[in-house]
């Protein structure tokens, strides 16, 4: 008996030991997370309940050469309520008139809010919605709500700020302002100005504000407060001209629309600072719209065709081994060169005509043998030409995703060089370019040689304090001699005379252009899939040139046309009437003070009438509408005019009495 008792007494020792050894150990536990790591707990616990959100800072807006906006970042709320914060008080006080101005702002019932918010309340919810992307007029209007006014602490108010990027001028010329574009990873891509000047420029500095936990993945606020203030993105004030912009755009799309064509491109340049006026890269969906899809301005590399005849020529004429007079003979309108055919457009060719004869037919039979008659022996000496009006380099923009040009050289491993490279590129095959690239020579043949690179930014400011500004810059400072540049002016406004060139069409009395048409096969080792593309180039006016510009349009529906002339070319003439309708006039006296006999004798037939006539009605037929109206109305006359330019009647005869405020009719021729 004494023994079973003492085994058990042994026993509840061990037990109460055991137990009392824990017992220490939990209270060793305890002291040791509170005060040995108790901050290190309390940072993974603050790192599980409490973070700092980042509020992403507006982006820049970015403006047209006038002012006008053509990106901006636009901020945007979710209104939102803690409706475990507010007290019984303030919540049975306020929750009827705050249903109440809910139902008017959604439109709906007041009731069916208080029922809500009620269930809300009594499940605790602390992220009620109570409206989202709300603009900032209408935030503000939240926040004069009863019970949201009261604040966060005691009304339980919840704001989360973000921004959308908005553009006021929709599609037009999105691809060039820029645009965040999604892959299939979430990942994100800013293209155009957006993408090329964010980081430097519009992006600005990102905010922070705390947040807390509270369950079910939800984020609250923890102050009504942002614990560092987002910064704002400088503005980018680009070279865009919306009226032209505006032109451009619609011009294309209704001659993409007309000819069906997959895609095309239209720049506008001006001339001397090489500024873009306009840029639009259209291209089509699966439903046949339009849409500013790629910049295929910029980034599209292809083979330009008959444009390029004006580089071509440019050399020739620069090394002299050919001059605009120089005759060749076409013959019948096909050559042979190792095989394959060189064709012109008109069955039969245009026999024995002048270079510059061939250049305004744009005639390939005649330009191919005056460049392989010139260079067969020497294709090096062709390609340097070309070399040295910079025709080889990118234009180095500062846009993503800028297309190579490509040009075959005979000296160059793997240099795309063939036995009929040198009479390919005569006529633009073979060689690669970018719209813009083409244009930027163009536009150099119309600065009298002087090229200088595409430009789309102006200045950077913060509010009105200028950051940066951004100069013209010349790439080649002459890119051919002032002759060269002549002859080849000449022959681009050749091709748009009337009844003459390829682009004879385009030809207008009211204004002058000058411009060389381009059709260019496209696909054509696969004759089943023949497809072309269609250009112009040139600028306006042909004198004292102040816009130079580029059309491009990709495989245009072979059934209705596909000819340069036809397709780009009324494109380019569109923009250039446009501009002209639109800009105003600005005449140019040469001397101030040379005098004008016409005007000399107006004035002595008005002073002598003037200080004549006091209450007799003066001969006034002959005389300017606004010298006669200034006599009568001097005398006190009342009078009625009807006509414009010169008096050639009046309704009271010379020398007849006349009482003040009497009417006098005036007839003008």
């Amino acid at each position: 008996m004494l023994s079973t008792e003492k085994s058990i007494m042994n026993k509840l020792y061990f037990v109460s030991g055991v137990m009392f050894v824990f017992a220490l150990l939990v209270v060793y536990k305890l002291i040791t997370i509170q005060f040995v790591q108790g901050a290190e707990y309390r940072g993974l616990a603050e790192q599980r309940t409490i973070k700092d959100v980042k509020i992403p800072a507006n982006r820049g807006n970015v403006y047209s050469v006038g002012g006008s906006l053509l990106a901006t970042s636009v901020p945007k709320y979710d209104i939102r309520i803690d409706l475990v914060t507010p007290s019984n008080k303030n919540y049975k006080d306020f929750i009827s008139a705050l249903s109440d101005s809910l139902a008017s702002f959604h439109g709906t019932s007041s009731s069916k809010f208080k029922r809500k918010l009620h269930l809300a309340r009594q499940n605790k919810n602390r992220y009620f919605l109570l409206a989202s992307n709300l603009g900032y007029s209408q935030y503000l209007r939240f926040r004069d709500f009863p019970l949201l006014n009261q604040g966060a602490f005691k009304g339980g108010l919840i704001v989360e700020q973000s921004t959308k990027r908005d553009y006021p001028m929709g599609v037009i010329a999105q691809r060039l302002i820029g645009y965040e574009r999604f892959d299939d990873l979430g990942n994100v891509t800013r293209v155009g100005i957006d993408g090329a000047f964010g980081e430097k420029y519009l992006r600005g500095i990102d905010g922070q504000r705390r947040k807390q936990k509270i369950g079910k993945g939800q984020w609250k606020p923890i102050d009504d407060f942002n614990q560092l203030e987002p910064q704002d993105g400088y503005d980018v004030y680009t070279t865009i001209d919306v009226n032209i912009q505006d032109i451009a755009h619609h011009a294309l799309l209704e001659q993409l629309e007309k000819y069906k064509a997959d895609h095309g491109t239209v720049v506008v340049m001006e001339t001397k600072t090489g500024e873009i006026r306009a840029i639009s890269n259209l291209g089509r969906n699966r439903e046949g719209l339009y849409y500013e899809r790629l910049n295929y301005a910029v980034g599209e590399s292809h083979e330009p065709g008959s444009t390029f005849k004006l580089m071509a020529l440019a050399v020739a004429l620069e090394d002299k081994v050919v001059d605009t007079t120089s005759i060749v003979d076409t013959e019948k309108g096909v050559l042979s060169y190792y095989g394959k055919k060189v064709r012109d457009s008109k069955r039969g060719g245009y026999g024995k005509i002048s270079i510059a004869r061939a250049f305004e037919v744009s005639s390939n039979t005649g330009i191919v043998k005056a460049i392989h008659g010139a260079y067969k022996d020497n294709p090096e000496k062709f390609v340097d030409g070309l070399y040295r009006m910079n025709l080889q380099n990118s234009l180095e923009l500062p846009l993503i995703g800028e297309g190579l040009s490509i040009i075959p050289d005979p000296r160059i491993k793997n240099g795309r060089w063939s036995g009929i490279a040198l009479e390919w590129m005569a006529y633009g095959y073979g060689v690669s370019f970018t719209p813009l690239q083409t244009l930027t020579f163009y536009n150099a043949i119309a600065n009298g040689g002087v090229m200088v690179r595409p430009k789309f930014l102006r200045e950077i400011k913060e509010i009105d304090a200028s950051i940066e500004t951004f100069e013209t810059e010349v790439i080649n400072p002459q890119i051919c001699s002032k002759e060269t540049v002549l002859k080849l002016q000449q022959l681009l406004k050749n091709v748009v005379q009337k009844e003459h060139g390829t682009g004879h069409k385009l030809y207008s009395e009211k204004f002058s252009m000058a411009g060389k048409t381009g059709t260019c096969q496209k696909d054509y080792s696969n004759k089943d899939q023949l497809n072309y593309i269609s250009s112009f180039s040139g600028y306006f006016p042909a004198d004292n040139p102040k816009y130079s510009c580029i059309v491009v349009i990709h495989e245009p529906d072979k059934s209705v046309g596909y000819y340069g002339a036809d397709v780009s070319g009324p494109v380019f003439k569109k923009i250039a009437q446009k501009i002209y309708t639109d800009s105003p006039l600005i005449d140019e006296v040469d001397d101030v003070n040379l005098k004008s006999e016409s005007v000399k004798s107006d004035y002595s037939q008005y002073y002598v009438v003037a200080q004549k006539y006091k209450s007799v009605m003066p001969d006034l037929k002959g005389m300017s509408a606004m010298d006669a109206i200034s006599i009568l109305e001097n005398m006190g006359l009342k009078v009625q005019v009807s006509g414009s330019g010169r008096v050639t009647s009046q309704s009271v005869k010379k020398g007849q009495k006349i009482k003040s405020q009497s009417l006098i009719k005036l007839k003008l021729s």
